[in-house]
């Protein structure tokens, strides 16, 4: 371990259209922070770019075969060097203020956190409605939203980092294990993740895939059936 490092964790599967502008955004903000930082991509068998990308932007690659996100999550937090972990989705930008939020309550003695959200592009209304309720609820209970999670090495090792009996749902049950070893903080900083999966499916496959996860419970998140919303084959943005 590095002290005073942050390390930049982003899983990514295929993730070459976007990949980019992620991590141009963490440098940003990593250049800001006065300490040292390193970008580390997980690269679960992605057949496109996205190992070239992340290399060509600095970026160390971890290459797993898990698909399955925590595992991947994890993998990439073993080959980490920094004092902090900030795990960011590929899809999703970072800000110079929501880094130095997160960095910020860390030093000053939290366990782990995580921030608001927003959607780039348009967004269908039902997708506004359903995804304001989400976080309102997330914020309500004090968990982080998958997309951007943050916390000490530390904290991260004692609860033994994703529980990777999950295929979904793993910031919900990381963010309570970290309230277990300190003070977890929602950010009122956001960030910006993609706003595709709201773009390209229908109401009816969003409430239907959010309603079998609700009904089966802790049960329904620990195998891959049913979680197409997130490991089925990635469809055309039309945004």
């Amino acid at each position: 371990m590095i002290v005073g490092m942050t390390s930049f964790i982003v899983p990514a599967h295929n993730e070459a259209a976007v990949l980019a502008a992620t991590l141009d955004a963490l440098h940003a903000a990593g250049r800001t922070l006065d300490e040292p930082y390193e970008l580390v991509v997980a690269d679960d068998e992605s057949t496109d770019e996205t190992a070239a990308i992340a290399l060509r932007h600095g970026a160390k690659v971890v290459t797993v075969a898990h698909r399955q996100i925590a595992a991947t999550r994890n993998s990439g937090a073993r080959e980490s060097s920094g004092e902090f972990f900030i795990f960011v989705d590929a899809d999703t930008i970072v800000n110079v203020a929501v880094i130095r939020a997160a960095i910020g309550a860390l030093r000053l003695g939290a366990a782990g956190g995580g921030a608001g959200v927003t959607f780039d592009g348009m967004v269908p209304l039902y997708a506004k409605v359903m995804t304001a309720a989400l976080m309102l609820a997330f914020r309500a209970a004090g968990l982080a939203a998958g997309c951007f999670i943050f916390c000490t090495r530390r904290a991260f090792e004692a609860v033994g980092g994703f529980d990777e009996r999950y295929f979904g749902g793993e910031e919900i049950i990381l963010s309570q294990a970290l309230k277990r070893q300190g003070r977890f903080v929602v950010l009122t900083q956001s960030v910006l993740t993609s706003g595709r999966k709201l773009r390209t499916h229908s109401a009816r496959e969003m409430w239907g895939g959010v309603a079998r996860v609700a009904l089966r419970g802790p049960r329904g998140v620990r195998q891959r059936e049913g979680m197409d919303l997130w490991y089925a084959p990635r469809r055309k943005d039309p945004g």
